[in-house]
């Protein structure tokens, strides 16, 4: 199964931006990495950007959320069917910090229906918090999103695991921890679904983590704000 490097911006990045996939390419370039898939999820403001910059890269470009209806009366939201229209190909659904600003897994279901209505591919966020580790549930809430998250008769998904408390912390799941949480995941999923592992990745742990079993890529927040390091990373998943 081809790895997926995916990096998500989140709120970082402005127009002098722009010229991040033309540096990654640059120092990892397309013809010494068709065994890997690239995605950067940018904010909103730069993805039509970023397209047009990515041009002759095969580099892919995909967003952050998005809303569960085609159009309407939702002041500040943005569809899937626009993102789509600015050359998107991915949406991330279900991330950790929507979730914990009160976004439910229903929420995320009918946003990952958005994105297959619009012809796009989420990427469907799971994981649990510290406590829900510690209290020996963390396989029950992760299943539990998934059952939740996953439309019915769903096209072309990923599933991100990305346990709550080693996003941006700086600390990092063990990788037997890893290892039997993509194992749990898979046997729930079956074998097409590609599986990305995201919690503070870096260069210096990449390479263990993309080795783990059933690990079929990253999802990678701050490393990724680097061409340099986002390098890195990917070169250890070809």
């Amino acid at each position: 199964m081809r790895p997926l490097i995916a990096g998500n911006w989140k709120m970082n990045g402005r127009t002098d931006w722009t010229d991040r996939p033309v540096a990654f390419d640059s120092l990892l370039p397309s013809r010494e990495r068709t065994s890997v898939e690239i995605l950067i999820c940018p904010p909103f403001t730069l993805i039509s950007n970023l397209v047009e910059a990515a041009k002759g890269t095969d580099i892919q470009i995909g967003a952050q959320n998005c809303h569960a209806n085609e159009a309407g009366a939702h002041t500040g939201e943005i569809s899937a069917e626009m993102l789509a229209d600015l050359g998107a190909a991915y949406i991330i659904v279900g991330h950790s910090e929507r979730r914990a600003a009160g976004e439910s897994s229903d929420d995320v279901s009918l946003k990952a229906q958005a994105a297959f209505r619009a012809g796009l591919t989420p990427i469907i966020c799971v994981g649990e918090t510290l406590e829900e580790r510690e209290a020996g549930s963390a396989k029950e809430i992760v299943s539990a999103q998934i059952s939740g998250s996953i439309p019915e008769n769903p096209n072309k998904f990923v599933i991100a695991y990305e346990p709550v408390w080693a996003i941006g912390t700086g600390r990092v799941a063990e990788v037997g921890d890893i290892a039997q949480m993509h194992e749990h995941i898979r046997e729930q999923v079956g074998p097409a679904v590609r599986l990305l592992y995201g919690g503070s990745v870096k260069p210096g742990n990449a390479g263990d983590i993309l080795a783990t079993p059933n690990v079929n890529g990253a999802l990678i927040g701050g490393a990724s704000l680097k061409a340099e390091d986002l390098a890195a990373i990917a070169r250890q998943a070809l």
